[in-house]
């Protein structure tokens, strides 16, 4: 059989679905067809929240049908129906989500007395159903007014109903045994219906005392603050407390705001947004929010301690988005709310930030960690921040009076400034990539003009202060020009180089954009010119010309618009014809721009970094990021979860590269892991020679590729090879610091033995196509007598050129062999130093200095081997047999551009094989490289014509 209890709450629930049944007919149903619907906006909105206590009065009905069904079923089948079916216990926390709702929507038309407001428009009914209503309540007095009565009526039955609940569940609790299976439901049931009484109380009175609180408030002031959702949680007038600065003459705690009353005006502080900071001073506390800093000082400790405990829980509360359960702070979330939080703000206080609505992370009071900021003309700022100021990556739209048209800042932010690396896009189509210190350019970078632009530029160089200052290259594509040099405050200044399209080089000291003073012109036929010019690049005044043919002419020049050149002087035509790889040779820029000092721009930032030893938050700023289009970020909206680096490219956090850095020290294995780390332009080593493979190119590309700027080029490559070599010493030593360990001093040998045998073998590929552009055009005359001299010599059968050079007969391939004339062709044209010249021509497979060096000496060791194989006996060559030897084997080789190569090796092979072998087989190829290019006198007195066959 059931228990008692179980009876009990049968009848319990069979009363209440009666009563809330009558509640509906009686009165729900009346108050919702008082009148149509409503013009005003405050009867409209009691219209709707009554709707919502009728919707939520319905809801509570079906539940305590369901569960009225679940106690007769148990009624009924008592011995196969348990205990645990009642819907009291099987599913407590849905009945009490109901009961919840109900009492919100109740509390709701309380605050804002919609039951007086309705009962006044039918107050004649309302009257007539007095005698009803009061059927519903005990203990009523007859002198309630109706709004009263109504809400009486709509509460009593159900708050009496949830005491009687938790009445006749403790006593199931105390009924029933300790193993009985549903004792735990029980007990479980007991906890949330005894909560849920406890929150009705709490809810109960906040509402009746944010009623009252209306009616103490100007209509003014009751206007701004009365809100269906609004609690009251304590005020001033009853424990009082006074705020600083704002000297409020009533301070009102909300469940959701914080309310200061001075005068007419309402400061209204979201609880989300407020920070409680125990003050150090007695009976005082502080309140950070977004612009302010409130102080509180109450009477006594003990009103400070209300307050504070308050106002600390109602943040809680606010922050969980939710009413307290089951009693204000004693739920099981911290007591204490987070510093750090989400939330969205408009400042309002005068300054950068005013009107700018900022929605993210917050902490303290500040902006803190990834969120926007929107200003209402359009301007955006999506990003990191830190203690209120922009920190980090960040993404600055900046919108134009072009519709649609903005500039987008992709960049590194500092203290609220852009600081480090960054991408501009201009509404103009100009795009900056480069560094940026307080919010202007600074340090490298470059800019581009848009390429509709009526005169485009490519600028590449440094800034200071957001101005071109310091070395930098500038290319206008209109007129075919590209200046290298320095620059001051935007404008060419100082010592500088013109290149032309049209082959022409001018160099000079200019001032505020102009040539001022003597300079040089090299023309494309390598006449030079030494005098003054004008501002516009034209002779004029006194000056020099030496021609090609070596003929000077020596005087005053000057020209008129249309007119040409005029001249009066001397022309000295005794002189000799200079030698042609003198003159081709003049380099320009070499003392004006001193190699170490012309991209500090690049390497000071790797320095910093290093120097402060490798901050992780600081190696965005150093290597920079790949974001979306402008276009499809301000299309998508999605800044914040825009991928900033791709992971094919990620070289990790600067620790996991500390890491490795220190597992590959070994010389077998350094090798490898600079190779990668320098391939890869998320590494610092990649990125470093990423940005100066970008200034050579800038420099020597397109117009520069020049052959009076080859000095230069070769340079900066052997500079390039030392800093890089530098950079990777100074990440050494930072991955030992902080191991505890100290990196070894290195001698200057020792350096030098590193960056020519390993640095620049490595870095020299990323610069070779442009260096060995200008090392052609720098021996282009040199390698088209080399090409006609090669011509020449291959039109020999092999052994008619083996006698025309002069090689020892002894030594040749065909000594002693008597063959037909086929037989021999075959044979020598299978085995005459084939291997030697095949080996030979393996100099242009690679790039590496040492590398065409060691192809070298293969080539010298395969003629030895051959010789070797003739004479049946092992012979070292002499300099008189190996010369001839290796003329033929170069002849035969028919290696383009021989000139450039011989000379790129000789300028960057490493200088400890300066007088070893491989600088004495250098310059026997060079050797043989000069003699080529005089055979083409020897072969005039050879016979016009020769019938092959007879050579042979």
């Amino acid at each position: 059989m059931c228990s008692p209890e179980e009876a009990a709450l049968l009848r319990l629930e069979e009363v209440h679905s009666a009563t809330l049944a009558r509640i509906n007919s009686l009165i729900l149903q009346p108050l919702l067809s008082a009148d149509p619907e409503p013009s005003e906006p405050q009867a409209r909105e009691c219209l709707r929240l009554l709707q919502e206590l009728h919707r939520s009065s319905q809801e509570l009905w079906e539940v305590t049908e369901e569960s009225l069904r679940s106690l007769w079923e148990r009624q009924r089948h008592p011995h196969s129906i348990g205990l645990e079916s009642l819907l009291l216990l099987r599913s407590p926390d849905r009945v009490l989500q109901v009961h919840m709702e109900y009492i919100e929507s109740y509390t709701s038309c309380l605050v804002v007395q919609a039951f007086q407001k309705v009962a006044k428009r039918k107050s004649e009914y309302w009257r007539g159903q007095r005698k009803a209503l009061r059927q519903l309540l005990t203990g009523m007095s007859s002198e309630c007014s109706v709004g009263t009565t109504l809400a009486q009526a709509l509460r009593q039955p159900l708050t009496q109903h949830v005491q009687q609940y938790v009445l006749l569940l403790l006593s199931l609790r105390d009924t029933i045994g300790e193993r009985h299976p549903a004792k735990e439901l029980v007990m479980h049931a007991v906890t949330l219906f005894g909560n849920l009484q406890s929150f009705m109380g709490q809810a109960l009175d906040q509402a009746v005392a944010t009623q009252a609180l209306w009616h103490t408030l100007s209509s003014r002031q009751r206007d701004v603050l009365c809100t269906p959702a609004h609690r009251l949680l304590q005020d001033s007038q009853d424990v009082p407390v006074t705020v600083t600065p704002l000297r409020a003459e009533r301070v009102l705690l909300f469940d959701d705001a914080l309310v200061l009353l001075q005068g007419h005006n309402v400061h209204t502080f979201d609880l989300k947004l407020l920070w409680v900071d125990p003050g150090q001073e007695r009976c005082m506390f502080h309140l950070l929010t977004p612009e302010e800093e409130l102080s509180f000082c109450a009477r006594d400790p003990q009103s400070q301690v209300v307050w504070q405990w308050k106002v600390t829980q109602a943040v809680c509360q606010a922050l969980r988005d939710k009413k307290d359960f089951p009693v204000l702070g004693t739920g099981l979330e911290p007591a204490e709310p987070p510093a750090c939080r989400c939330g969205l703000y408009t400042f309002r206080a005068e300054g950068r930030l005013c009107q700018a609505t900022y929605e993210g992370e917050w902490f303290r009071g500040r902006p803190h960690g990834k969120g926007t900021l929107k200003w209402p003309n359009g301007r955006n700022h999506v990003g990191n921040f830190r203690e209120g100021l922009e920190q980090g990556f960040g993404i600055h739209l900046v919108p134009q009076a072009t519709e649609d048209k903005f500039d987008c800042y992709k960049c590194h932010w500092q203290e609220g400034s852009m600081c480090g690396y960054g991408i501009c896009e201009y509404s103009s189509d100009e795009v900056y990539k480069g560094y940026f210190q307080d919010g202007l350019r600074h340090g490298f970078g470059v800019l581009d003009s848009a390429p509709q632009a009526p005169q485009p530029f490519r600028y590449t160089g440094h800034w200071e202060k957001g101005q071109r200052s310091g070395f930098g290259i500038q290319e206008d594509s209109d007129r075919g020009e590209r200046y290298i040099g320095m620059w001051r405050a935007d404008q060419r200044h100082g010592p500088g180089v013109v290149v032309t399209q049209a082959g022409v080089c001018y160099q000079g000291t200019f001032q505020v954009d102009k040539m001022v003073g003597p300079g040089v012109l090299l023309s494309e036929d390598d006449s030079l010119y030494e005098g003054s010019f004008t501002r516009d690049l034209t002779l004029v005044g006194k000056g020099k010309v030496t021609f090609p043919n070596g003929f000077t002419l020596e005087g005053s020049f000057s020209s008129g618009t249309g007119k040409g050149l005029y001249t009066q002087g001397v022309l000295d035509t005794a002189a000799l014809p200079p030698d042609p790889s003198s003159t081709c040779k003049r380099q320009l820029g070499l003392g004006a721009f001193p190699v170490e000092s012309r991209w500090q721009g690049v390497y000071s930032p790797f320095r910093d970094f290093v120097r402060a030893g490798c901050p992780g938050d600081l190696q965005e700023a150093l290597l920079g990021f790949h974001v979306q289009s402008s276009r499809e970020l301000r299309k998508s909206q999605e800044y914040l979860c825009c991928e900033r680096s791709h992971p094919e490219d990620s070289a990790g956090s600067v620790e996991d590269i500390l890491e490795e850095l220190l597992q590959h020290r070994e010389p077998e294995t350094l090798q490898q892991y600079l190779r990668k780390a320098l391939s890869n332009a998320r590494h610092p080593l990649g990125k470093l020679l990423q940005t100066l493979m970008l200034t050579f190119q800038a420099s020597y590309a397109g117009v520069g590729a020049n052959k009076h700027l080859q000095g230069l080029a070769q340079e900066e490559v052997k500079q390039h090879a030392q800093e890089l070599w530098a950079a990777y010493r100074g990440l050494l030593q930072v991955a030992l610091q902080r191991k505890g360990q100290a990196l070894e001093e290195e001698d200057e040998e020792t350096r030098e033995l590193h960056v020519h045998g390993l640095m620049l073998p490595l870095v020299l590929p990323s610069f070779y196509s442009e260096l060995f552009t200008l090392y052609l055009l720098l021996h282009e005359r040199e390698d088209s007598l080399y090409s006609q001299g090669i011509t020449n010599l291959s039109l020999f059968p092999d052994t008619k050129l083996l006698e025309f050079l002069d090689v020892q007969k002894h030594l040749w391939p065909l000594k002693d062999l008597k063959l037909t004339t086929n037989q021999r062709y075959s044979l020598v044209r299978d085995k005459c130093f084939l291997s030697a010249t095949e080996c030979l021509q393996k100099i242009m497979t690679t790039v590496d200095p040492r590398e065409k060096l060691e192809v070298l000496e293969k080539t010298y060791g395969e003629i030895e081997a051959t010789v070797t194989r003739v004479l049946g006996r092992e012979h070292k060559l002499p300099m008189d047999d190996l010369l001839p030897l290796l003329i033929y084997v170069v002849s035969r080789a028919r290696i383009q551009h021989l000139g450039a190569e011989i000379h790129l090796i000789r300028d960057m092979m490493d200088p400890v094989h300066i007088g070893g072998l491989y600088d004495f087989l250098l310059t026997a190829l060079e050797s043989c490289y000069e003699h080529i290019q005089k055979e083409d006198m020897r072969l005039r007195h050879l016979p016009g014509h020769w019938d092959s066959r007879e050579l042979w």
